[in-house]
């Protein structure tokens, strides 16, 4: 009998509401586990206040001895109490992390290899392993595997040419997300009055913004591609066995796929067969964005897109590297409006060079262009982005990113990402939710937060748009002595 491995999804306490979209990359873990007949729980911490004593429960009721925790960038300092709370109990633990920051950290620490330097990605890089046994970086469906057998160190799933990094082949063979092995129910997400939830149908985005993490890392660079038949079966699998009509793809640019316009007439034939309508949003490339793309989305379901237009000043969109051009991006608006596509422009500040005269164009031109939603950041230099990883260090804790061509600078505080999430964390319907790791030589830092503050004040009272609902975090509360709830933890069968 093998020995049973606990996956945990941590607690995202920097979001509105965590009970929005699951977390599918581990869910495929798991699967890939389960399909080898290896026995898996999952513990989904999603919202969930006081998840620690939840995690204590779970080792003392259970004699599993290998944790694997999946882990975004804010996600880590609740992934390190986790770890911290399985080793108070358990005695000798397995603790694998894998997922999105060990992903980028290790490809940063990689970039300082070989340079044959010692920097922050380095620092960073070794707190991993003062805290895990294993670090997982790049794809988890086969690493796992390599993982479970090794008692310390990295397994390197991030390298094109490794057998365990995933080719279009083996993307389309690997099973689907094991979504009974969380309670799919309680996460509540709507399109247009549809009841929805989340799939992938591509990995990875070729372009290089300079504020995006994983520009040196294969798995997230890489485009891999599933067939339009395996994206059409899931969607009818989870149709039928879920009744889902709604489906949010959580694909970086959903237009970098040359057959987007054969999926859709696809999806629009699996409609017409089950006799009923779908409701869909994605993300695209403003610049790849065409006439075409939008009548076959339209026609598909589609009723809203996302895209990352980030600012409405062609300096800051040629310093973050962008390619889309204001002109590019204003086109995509006309194009989705045209199509009766609503738009939804995410937008960030604090890039190379900002300051206060190219955030009030940012903010013009989201009034002239009127999408039908917007939201506003301020960035972080993530671990992985060439924000971060081609910083240099300028003075105590801080770092600095210049862009080769311009000149402008973007400086960031140093952080533990293990212990700090409020770079990330924050209330956007609120004045002084956000608070701002980063500055230029033009706005300072707390400047930032208060030109954020006023962007989405101003530009949601001109446009009629309304905050975006709060709703309630679902703050699970969980007494201690009666069991795990049986919408945290699922057995695999």
């Amino acid at each position: 009998m093998k020995e049973k491995t606990c996956l945990i999804i941590p607690p995202s306490p920097f979001l509105l509401d965590e009970r929005v979209f699951p977390s599918l990359g581990i869910l495929k873990v798991a699967a890939s586990l389960r399909e080898n007949d290896h026995p898996v729980d999952v513990l989904d911490l999603s919202g969930y206040m006081n998840y620690e004593d939840i995690v204590e429960e779970y080792v003392l009721s259970n004699d599993t001895k290998t944790f694997g925790i999946t882990a975004t960038t804010p996600q880590m300092p609740a992934a390190a109490k986790i770890a911290r709370a399985i080793k108070k109990i358990s005695v000798n633990p397995k603790l694998i992390i894998g997922g999105p920051h060990p992903t980028l950290v290790v490809a940063a620490w990689k970039s300082e290899q070989k340079k044959e330097v010692v920097g922050r990605a380095t620092k960073t890089y070794d707190q991993l392993f003062k805290i895990f046994d294993v670090v997982v970086a790049g794809d988890g469906e086969d690493a796992i595997f390599r993982a479970l057998n090794s008692d310390f160190g990295l397994i390197d799933a991030d390298d094109a040419k490794s057998p365990l990094f995933l080719t279009n082949k083996r993307l389309n063979e690997a099973p689907r997300p094991a979504r009974d092995l969380i309670n799919l129910n309680s996460y509540k997400y709507q399109i247009e009055n549809y009841n929805a939830t989340s799939l992938i149908a591509q990995l990875g985005c070729p372009f290089n913004c300079g504020f995006c993490g994983g520009r040196k890392s294969p798995m997230l660079r890489r485009v891999r591609m599933r067939t339009t038949e395996n994206i059409v079966a899931e969607m009818r699998s989870l149709h039928d066995i879920y009744g889902y009509y709604g489906f949010m793809f959580y694909d970086d640019e959903l237009n970098v796929n040359s057959k987007m316009v054969e999926l859709m007439n696809a999806i629009s034939d699996l409609q017409s067969e089950l006799g009923v309508d779908f409701r869909l949003r994605g993300f695209v490339k403003s610049e790849l964005f065409n006439e075409e793309q939008a009548k076959a989305m339209h026609r598909a379901g589609f009723r809203q897109l996302l895209t990352g237009f980030e600012s409405g000043s062609p300096r800051i969109l040629e310093n973050i590297n962008k390619r889309a051009t204001r002109d590019d991006n204003t086109r995509a608006v006309e194009i989705a409006k045209r199509n009766g596509l609503k738009v939804k422009a995410l937008m960030s500040i604090g890039h190379p060079g900002e300051n206060v005269e190219t955030i009030e164009e940012t903010m013009h031109w989201l009034v002239e262009n009127e999408p039908e939603d917007f939201d506003c950041t301020i960035i972080t230099a993530y671990p992985g982005s060439p924000y971060y990883d081609d910083a240099v260090k300028t003075d105590i804790n801080i770092w600095t990113y210049t862009v080769d061509r311009t000149g402008d600078k973007i400086h960031s505080y140093a952080l533990d990402y293990n212990k700090v999430a409020d770079y990330y964390k924050g209330d956007p319907n609120l004045e002084g939710g956000y608070k701002s790791y980063v500055f230029t030589d033009f706005i300072t830092a707390e400047e930032l937060v208060v030109e954020r503050d006023r962007l989405e004040r101003e530009v949601r009272e001109r446009l009629g748009v309304p905050f975006n609902p709060c709703g309630s975090s679902l703050n699970y509360e969980h007494s201690m002595g009666q069991g795990l709830p049986q919408n945290i933890l699922r057995r695999s069968r």
